[in-house]
């Protein structure tokens, strides 16, 4: 049987991944809200922490990253074969598998199968790959309610707000504007409910336990599947995930086809990365796995493409395919730190964001997201299966600006500047005379020691930096002297 996996990019305007705003004019409106600055810096601050912690409790922990991304390159590379062996191993063991081409096509399984069901409501498991797709909207297009059980999620959505994190949707709210949103959106809450963890969780649990004894369809998504036996497994923390995906008649889950490995004996590897690097715990509170239809409920299985096999394409982009989503990455981004990740313009915020974006929808969708970031590696460092977030990002900002370039009839001054560096810098002639001419430039940091503002087009950089004085001897005339 043949499977035609993929359109080239995710369905544009279908989803979650398309940006309104462009990540510059909303990073600038994030860095001005105090509040959110605060709240992030305070999380990922105590995340990061705790992950170094649980690390560093390992010996072997720069193996393990290796053999994970030993793992996912091998999935990449045979992911046609390993595809249809997880397919086989489904249906044989009573599941029923969907391929869904992009967003849309995926939406409109789900919907149908819900319909088949006679539901009117389902609950869910947190899931990216559903985010991703806007499966929440197209629920509620065809008259289907959506329960996120998930507390940060459920926070979101009673918020009516959108996810910041990948692991934390909610990091961006603190305890006082959670309890607001409870009293204000939560049915039945106690006017006089405070703002204490144990309180808020108790609050969302009496108002969840119904919703699970009554639910008839769950959805949810997948961390991994393993082709050998078809076992899907999903790993939380809060035992919601345990009550969707075995109290209602019917599951279904969403995966993006990037989640297969090929043995149970892989999954041992991503067991001890993931829970390390998500939430600095030894292991998942939680680990549930199940092989196709268990008795009294039917399962079904919608693998989803949306632009990941135009990222598989791509030889120097295709390592984000690896990505587990444990947000790592974000932790540690001083940028991400201050904008947070409504910035994004995507369900998928942060390093891993700046470079899996774009290649889902094409970098034209997401022209700046390549440039959000310091390049400081930070990330590549902290992701547990070895992603050169950097090196990609650098990849991709050339593709942005070659597909910029075709679209103007003139070079931009950015461009135009680079050509005259670029000319100065090959020849040593040349660049020697910049550097000489350069020394000039000593009069317009003598009081302070920084140059603060400069002429067009330099007056783009000084508006948001300085830049150092020039020294008062270039290290080449120190070179000779000595």
């Amino acid at each position: 049987m043949t499977v035609f996996l993929g359109l080239p990019t995710a369905s544009p305007g279908v989803g979650n991944l398309h940006a309104a705003t462009p990540f510059p004019t909303a990073a600038a409106e994030a860095l001005r809200d105090d509040q959110l600055r605060r709240n992030l810096s305070h999380a990922t601050r105590t995340i990061r922490g705790r992950r170094l912690q649980t690390v560093a409790e390992l010996d072997d922990w720069e193996q393990l990253r290796a053999a994970g991304a030993a793992i996912k390159d091998d999935v990449l590379d045979h992911l046609d074969r390993y595809l249809l062996q997880l397919e086989q191993a489904v249906t044989a063991r009573g599941g029923t598998v969907h391929w869904a081409r992009d967003a849309a096509e995926a939406n409109t399984i789900v919907v149908d199968l819900v319909r088949q069901a006679g539901a009117t409501e389902v609950v869910k498991v947190k899931s990216m790959v559903t985010a991703e797709i806007g499966l929440n909207e197209a629920l509620a297009r065809g008259g289907i309610g959506a329960v996120e059980t998930d507390l940060a999620e459920l926070i979101v959505q009673l918020g009516r707000d959108h996810p910041s994190h990948i692991l934390v949707p909610a990091i961006h709210r603190n305890r006082r504007e959670i309890r607001d949103i409870f009293r204000r959106e939560m049915a039945g809450v106690d006017p006089a409910l405070g703002d204490e963890p144990a309180e808020l969780v108790e609050a969302a649990r009496a108002h969840l336990r119904q919703r699970f004894l009554t639910a008839r369809v769950a959805v949810s998504g997948a961390n991994f599947a393993i082709a050998e036996t078809g076992t899907l497994a999903v790993v939380e923390s809060e035992g919601n995930g345990r009550m969707c995906l075995t109290l209602p008649r019917t599951l279904i889950t969403v995966m993006g086809i990037e989640k297969v490995l090929p043995s149970w004996r892989d999954l041992e590897v991503f067991l001890q990365l993931l829970p390390r690097s998500s939430t600095a715990e030894r292991m998942n509170p939680y680990t549930s796995m199940w092989t196709g239809a268990v008795e009294g409920q039917e399962f079904h299985l919608v693998l989803l493409d949306n632009g990941r096999t135009a990222t598989l394409a791509d030889p120097a982009g295709r390592a984000a395919l690896r990505c587990i989503r444990c947000s790592a990455c974000l932790n540690v981004c001083p940028v991400y730190e201050r904008t947070g990740g409504h910035a994004y313009g995507s369900v998928y915020p942060g390093p891993i964001g700046a470079v899996l974006t774009p290649q889902l929808t094409g970098v034209a969708d997401h022209p700046h997201l390549p440039f959000a970031s310091t390049l400081c590696g930070a990330c590549f460092d902290a992701c547990p299966v070895a992603i050169d977030i950097p090196r990609m990002l650098v990849h991709l900002r050339a593709q942005a600006v070659a597909a910029g370039a075709r679209q103007r009839r003139l070079p931009t001054s950015e461009a135009a500047a680079m050509s005259v560096l670029g000319w100065l810098m090959s020849g040593p002639g040349r660049w020697s005379a910049a550097l000489r001419a350069l020394w000039l430039g000593r009069v317009l940091g003598r009081r302070t020691g920084w140059i603060r503002r400069l002429p067009p087009p330099m007056s783009a950089w000084t508006r948001s930096r300085d830049a150092p004085r020039p020294p008062r001897r270039p290290f080449r005339a120190r070179g000779r002297r000595r």
